[in-house]
């Protein structure tokens, strides 16, 4: 009974809503037709989705950039008022989507134009909606980092055309698998969550999984083949880094996908492989490391060297002046060095056999092994 008044209650808000934008006019903030779409699909109906109103809104912001505004200003308006865990995860699902249209125009919104951190729903007790109120946390913690990201990827690909460099590709690498991160975070943990709602928004997680984990198996292949031994050792710490992430979210992935498999959710019904990044794949990064460090502390020692050798004399007196390690006699200027070992200034480094050979020559050797998708089935 408790629930059929929810419901009767629900569709009461949403028609008194879709009256009053009946009597609004068009400005360049407000869309009426726009509005009604969006009511539409932020229904407080928790037993499906209204996709074909959810479309309608894709299809306005594809086909004008004016059409941005009035839908940031009527889906804050929307959620801002709710108190509904459907409505405001039905908001989620809305704004999820239009993020996939990747539009130009998606540049201006940067942050989500709504706070969703702390949203508790306000029409069950908290023993009841607490699941609903993290899972909404989470998704809405997601979506607002990936607008950031994807606004400025945007505004970068615009102002710099050019390919971006080794550190700029890493950087990038790093914040999607933060966005990763906050995805494996988004997941129903409540006993009473098993709801055809959230079984839908579990859909569009686990594709934007796969989108997110395919583009970070891309780079890193990419990036692989350009950490060569001339490369930095900075450069090549953080690419280390950025590899064993991706092992261990792989792992992590794997897990993930177990539980919503369990959990019913369609689109985790075949489990992928996660197949683990090579082994000789990190072990060459850290032999350029090594390389790196050994190559500097060379040169760190042929300095000391070179300023133990260098001498000065005020005055000109015939004296002997005797160090530790030189005898030097001022009448002839002859410098003998009793310690120092002659070294070969072209000397090679081997290191052992291996599919990624490093060898540090006169010019860079490059990775000609190229990583999986990470990725089969």
């Amino acid at each position: 009974m408790m629930k059929l008044w929810k419901r009767a209650s629900g569709a009461l808000k949403d028609r008194k809503t879709l009256f009053s934008i009946g009597f609004s006019r068009k400005t360049s903030f407000r869309n009426p037709d726009l509005d009604s779409a969006i009511i539409h699909a932020t229904s407080h109906d928790d037993s499906s989705v209204d996709y074909h109103n959810a479309h309608r809104v894709y299809k306005w912001i594809r086909s004008s950039p004016t059409n941005l505004k009035p839908l940031v200003h009527a889906l804050s308006s929307r959620v801002n008022r709710t108190r509904s865990w459907i409505v405001a995860l039905k908001a989620l699902m809305l704004v999820h989507g239009v993020l996939c249209c990747k539009v130009t125009s998606l540049q201006e919104i940067r942050r989500l134009p709504f706070d969703l951190s702390d949203f508790s729903d306000g029409h069950s007790r908290p023993s009841k909606t607490w699941g609903f109120n993290a899972f909404i946390r989470a998704y809405f913690s997601f979506l607002d980092q990936y607008s950031f990201f994807l606004s400025d990827q945007i505004r970068r690909r615009h102002k710099k055309p050019q390919l971006d460099s080794v550190n700029q590709e890493l950087e990038r690498i790093q914040k999607l698998q933060s966005l990763l991160h906050m995805l494996l975070q988004i997941r129903p943990m409540a006993d009473n969550m098993k709801k055809t709602l959230i079984l839908e928004a579990m859909d569009c997680v686990v594709i934007e999984i796969f989108d997110i984990y395919g583009r970070i198996c891309s780079a890193i292949a990419k990036l692989l083949i350009k950490i060569h031994p001339a490369a930095g050792k900075a450069e090549a710490v953080i690419a280390l880094k950025v590899v064993k992430k991706a092992t261990s979210q792989g792992e992590d992935l794997a897990l993930y996908f177990e539980f919503c498999k369990e959990f019913g959710v369609s689109n985790a019904h075949e489990i992928p492989k996660f197949v683990r990044i090579p082994e000789e794949d990190i072990k060459a990064i850290e032999k350029v490391i090594n390389g790196v460090e050994e190559e500097e502390e060379t040169k760190k020692e042929e300095q000391v060297e070179e300023e133990k050798s260098i001498i000065l004399v005020e005055r000109p007196e015939l004296q002997t002046i005797i160090t530790d390690k030189w005898e030097i006699f001022e009448d002839d200027f002859c410098f003998t060095c009793k310690d120092i070992k002659e070294t070969d200034q072209h000397r090679i480094c081997n290191v052992d056999p291996s599919p990624l050979p490093l060898i540090v020559i006169d010019e860079p050797v490059y990775f000609t092994h190229t990583l999986p998708d990470l990725i089969t089935f």
